[in-house]
């Protein structure tokens, strides 16, 4: 075969190869997952102060895994869990993340809430998420408060809300907030988050 016809095929060959495995290759640059059991900005006079509590931190590729727990978890005294534990998890195709925590204690602008406990998952593929969250024997100031299960169900406290199994597409996934907490000037907590994207 003339050296030019190697040339030519074996430069098709290379630009077949470019365009078969670049999306591949996108899809790899294109993959988060990242799980909390507790992430919380408090507000004050000098800066704000950024806390978590069994955080995986962000996976670094389409087969990482990352794993974060504890015994107990406290934060400032103002909230106190049990068992905190937190997975994210690339699964080649797709991505899964998990966080939860158990007897659930948060003070916040004098409101009391617990929960006996909260767990957020999330799920993405091919460009689409999906997540749950599990919230059990929650109370605000020792009433017992109704979940339905809906998406984004608000809750009003003093100064704020809650808001119960909040989810928040992103690109490519889902972002899940178990409970999410937000007092005006006083506390942004989040308690059970999970992310999951893949594209």
């Amino acid at each position: 075969m003339h050296p030019r016809t190697i040339h030519k095929r074996c430069g098709a060959l290379a630009l077949f190869a470019a365009l078969i495995l670049s999306p591949v290759i996108g899809l790899a640059q294109n993959v988060s997952g990242q799980a909390a059991a507790v992430q919380a900005t408090v507000f004050g006079l000098f800066g704000n102060t950024y806390l978590d509590m069994a955080n995986t931190g962000s996976l670094a590729g389409p087969t990482d895994a990352r794993q974060a727990s504890d015994v107990s978890g406290n934060l400032l005294g103002a909230l106190l869990a049990g068992t905190p534990h937190a997975t994210a998890i690339g699964l080649g195709d797709s991505v899964a993340s998990q966080a939860s925590l158990a007897n659930l204690a948060l003070s916040i602008a004098g409101s009391a809430i617990g929960a006996d406990l909260v767990m957020a998952e999330a799920q993405a593929a091919n460009g689409v998420g999906s997540g749950t969250s599990t919230l059990t024997g929650l109370v605000l100031n020792g009433i017992p408060v109704a979940v339905t299960g809906a998406p984004n169900q608000v809750v009003g406290i003093p100064g704020g809300q809650m808001v119960i199994n909040e989810q928040v597409a992103s690109a490519g996934g889902m972002v899940v907030n178990a409970l999410h907490v937000n007092v005006l000037g006083v506390a942004d907590v989040v308690i059970g988050t999970a992310r999951a994207a893949f594209q």
